[in-house]
């Protein structure tokens, strides 16, 4: 049998790692910030409703950053793309904790949101080109150190939280060596391979058979930013429960996600992504269906824990199918990601409002349905 030189296996597992741990640390960079949102209120004293235009100001920046990156990945290529976008991740984080006025965190928080959309795609891309190159399913694992890295952010900024470290202290903390961390990786990681062909479209959503991946990119972009913002609500309203219980839903969420991505490549090569995906969906479906029903706090965790293993696999997936159909078809479904996260605070937050948590809930159970129809359909889905 043909055996791989040691010199090439090595190359491959320092690529694995550098990657591993370019997800890892953009991760904690919104672990990080997601876990200060509470202070960063408090401090300047917004209302909900200011508060859920500034976090609107993210999904806003995600879908304005689409033509930035395209123009990146033309000009620059995916790897320049990852690291000045990641860069620009942590910069906005520095600016968020210094913030001195809701004005000046909304545009910090713009700033975020367009520098994270820019790295998601470079990222993606410099993944699925190594996952292309390794010839196995690689995508999952990859996805689960963005979810550690962002379960260990959460975890840190609630023991700063409970240490009355101001934000800006602790960003700066978290911030300073992730970037220098994504710089080592960055030296490290392989040049880009040519020039990629990148489109200058605003918006290039997709069409045809990547229809189905838009389709399940939007709806698994806003189910778990709708998870993420309002299952702690939820149980507040619901079961009101202290907020130290609260947070518990977003933690066993986060980690099912985790637990189903280390699993995930060794599954898809036995039953295949289509499968997974589908079966995954109706599993989140009956999850959120028992959290919107449960008698308790603690079976409503249950709900939720169910709900992160089925989704788990989902969106790393729709990237890994994608990214074998080029640059451009990867930038139009993040796109549909993207819109997802600016569509889910205004519907959620509407349908909590006007019908109350369970309703808002029930909705996004909704949409869980529909990611397992479309992924049955979905012919790229291998």
């Amino acid at each position: 049998m043909f055996a791989l030189p040691v010199s090439y296996k090595f190359h491959r597992v320092s690529q694995r790692a550098c990657l591993s741990a370019v997800f890892a640390s953009v991760g904690m960079l919104i672990g990080t910030w997601a876990s200060r949102i509470p202070a960063l209120q408090d401090g300047l004293d917004i209302s909900h409703a200011m508060l859920s235009m500034v976090l609107l100001c993210g999904g806003l920046g995600g879908v304005l950053s689409c033509p930035l990156a395209a123009r990146m990945m033309l000009l620059q290529g995916p790897r320049k793309t990852l690291f000045h976008g990641g860069l620009g991740v942590a910069i906005a984080l520095l600016a968020i904790g210094v913030a001195p006025s809701v004005h000046l965190l909304m545009a910090a928080v713009l700033m975020l949101g367009v520098a994270g959309g820019c790295y998601s795609i470079g990222v993606n891309s410099v993944a699925s080109t190594f996952e292309t190159k390794s010839g196995k399913s690689e995508m999952a694992m990859l996805h689960a150190w963005g979810c550690a890295g962002s379960l260990a952010g959460t975890l840190f900024g609630s023991l700063a939280a409970a240490m009355h470290v101001k934000p800006s202290l602790h960003f700066a903390m978290v911030g300073v060596p992730v970037a220098g961390v994504l710089w080592a990786c960055y030296s490290m990681l392989d040049p880009d391979g040519g020039t990629q062909r990148v489109d200058n479209r605003k918006f290039a959503l997709p069409t045809g058979p990547l229809a189905p991946l838009g389709i399940l990119a939007f709806c698994t972009s806003l189910v778990n930013n709708g998870i993420a913002d309002w299952s702690g609500i939820f149980l507040k309203e619901e079961f009101d429960v202290t907020a130290g219980f609260a947070p518990l839903a977003l933690s066993v969420f986060t980690v099912m996600l985790l637990l189903g991505r280390l699993r995930g490549d060794s599954l898809k090569a036995k039953h295949g992504a289509r499968r997974l995906v589908t079966v995954g969906g109706s599993v989140s479906a009956a999850g959120l269906l028992l959290a919107v029903f449960a008698p308790t706090p603690y079976i409503a965790l249950v709900g939720f824990a169910c709900s992160g293993m089925g989704l788990s696999l989902a969106y790393p997936f729709v990237i890994s199918a994608v990214g074998k159909e080029g640059t451009l078809a990867l930038a139009a479904v993040v796109t549909m990601s993207n819109l997802g996260g600016l569509a889910g605070p205004l519907v959620l937050g509407t349908l909590a409002d006007v019908l109350g948590m369970q309703s808002a809930i029930g909705f996004i159970g909704l949409l869980t349905v529909v990611i397992a129809v479309v992924a049955s359909q979905s012919r790229l889905l291998r």
